[in-house]
C-alpha cells in the first residue's frame, strides 16, 4: 500500500513538473499549434500611365500606385495578403497651372470603400474594395507561380469561374505586386495568426508649376505594411514610399513617358543618396527600417503617441539616432494599417 501511495506521488509531480514547464513553450497561434515565424513583405509599384493633356479641360498628371502587403512562409506561400491602390490625380491647366489644391490628400481606394462607385457600373454588383479583398483571399494558401498561372480573359479579367464571380477588375498589375512584395519579404517578428494592414496616403505639395521650364506634379506616396497580434501589438512592420515627378509643358501637356515607372525608395536603396546629406550618415530606407523596428512591439496608439520636435522629428533619442527623417507620415500610417487589418 505504501509503495502505490508513493508510486502515485511521484507521478503527481512528474504531471505538475510538465505543466511548469509549459510557461517556456513558444507562443500558440490562432488554432492552439505552436506558431510559426512568417516573413512579411510590402511592395509599391506607380505608373502614370493614365495621364493625359489639357486641352478643352484641364488635363491630369495621374499615379496610380498598387500597394501590395504579404504574410509568406519558409516556403514562399501566402499566408495573409492585403492590396490597395491609390491615385494620386494632379490637374494641369493650359497654360502650365496646378489647378488642383497643393494640399490636397489623396487616400487608398480601400479607405475610399463605397465612395468610390464601381458597384453601379459592376457585373457582378461588387465595389473595387470588395474584389480587391477577394483577390488577396484568393491568394491566400498561394504560391507567385500558382498566382500567375491563373487563366486570364483578354481583357486580363480571371477567366476561372470562381474567382471571376468575385473579381472581375485586370489583375494582372496586382499579380506583379503580389510577387515583388513576396520577393521583398524579410523575417522581421510575424507570426501565423497575425493580422496584416496597410496604411497608404498620398501628398501633392512639393509640386511645381511651368514656367522658364517645364513644371512636375509630384505625387509622393507614403505606405506601410504591419502585422499586429491578437492583442493589437505590431509584430512587425515595413515603411516605404514612392515618388513619381510627373513634368508637363506650358500648354498643360504631359512631357514625361507615360510608361515610365517609379522604383519605390526602398528599391532605390542607396541610389536614392540620401546617406551624404544625412547628419546620421543614414540612407533613407535606413531610417524608415529603424523607425518600423522602433514601432515593433508596440500598440498603434503607442506609435500614435511617440513624441515629436517642432519640426516633426523624433524626441526620442534612440529613434532620433536611427531617423532624422519626417516621421509623422509614418506614424499616421501605422495607425491606418490599424484600422485596415485583414
Amino acid at each position: 500500500m505504501k509503495k502505490k501511495i508513493t508510486l502515485a506521488l511521484v507521478l503527481a509531480l512528474a504531471v505538475f513538473a510538465l505543466a511548469a514547464c509549459g510557461g517556456t513553450t513558444p507562443p500558440a497561434d490562432d488554432n492552439g499549434g505552436e506558431a510559426a515565424a512568417l516573413k512579411t513583405g510590402l511592395a509599391i509599384a506607380t505608373g502614370i500611365g493614365h495621364s493625359v493633356d489639357a486641352g478643352e479641360e484641364d488635363g491630369s498628371a495621374q499615379a496610380d500606385s498598387t500597394i501590395v502587403a504579404v504574410t509568406v512562409d519558409e516556403d514562399g506561400i501566402i499566408q495573409k495578403c492585403a492590396i490597395d491602390v491609390i491615385e494620386t490625380k494632379i490637374a494641369i491647366s493650359t497654360d502650365g497651372k496646378i489647378t488642383t489644391p497643393l494640399d490636397t490628400v489623396f487616400v487608398g481606394k480601400q479607405e475610399i470603400g463605397d465612395g468610390y462607385g464601381m458597384k453601379k457600373a459592376s457585373g457582378i454588383g461588387k465595389e473595387w474594395y470588395e474584389q480587391a479583398n477577394a483577390l488577396a483571399a484568393y491568394a491566400v494558401g498561394k504560391s507567385v507561380a500558382d498566382l500567375k498561372a491563373i487563366a486570364v480573359t483578354e481583357s486580363g479579367a480571371p477567366a476561372d469561374t470562381d474567382l471571376s464571380a468575385t473579381v472581375t477588375l485586370k489583375i494582372g498589375g496586382f499579380i506583379d505586386a503580389i510577387e515583388q512584395a513576396v520577393a521583398s519579404a524579410k523575417s522581421l517578428g510575424a507570426q501565423a495568426g497575425n493580422r496584416i494592414g496597410i496604411g497608404v496616403y498620398s501628398t501633392i505639395d512639393m509640386s511645381t508649376e511651368a514656367g522658364d521650364s517645364n513644371g512636375t506634379a509630384q505625387a509622393y506616396v507614403n505606405a506601410a505594411a504591419v502585422t499586429f497580434d491578437k492583442d493589437g501589438v505590431v509584430t512587425s512592420c515595413i515603411i516605404d514610399a514612392a515618388q513619381a515627378d510627373i513634368e508637363f509643358t506650358t500648354a498643360g501637356a504631359i512631357a514625361t513617358d507615360l510608361a515610365a515607372t517609379f522604383d519605390s525608395k526602398n528599391v532605390l536603396g542607396d541610389g536614392y543618396d540620401m546617406k551624404k546629406a544625412s547628419s546620421i550618415g543614414k540612407e533613407w530606407y535606413e531610417q524608415a527600417a529603424g523607425f518600423a523596428a522602433y514601432a515593433t512591439g508596440k500598440t498603434a496608439a503607442e506609435v500614435k503617441g511617440i513624441a515629436l520636435t517642432d519640426d516633426g522629428l523624433a524626441a526620442d533619442a534612440d529613434l532620433a539616432s536611427t531617423a532624422t527623417i519626417h516621421i509623422g507620415p509614418f506614424m499616421t500610417n501605422v495607425e491606418k494599417a490599424y484600422q485596415a487589418v485583414k
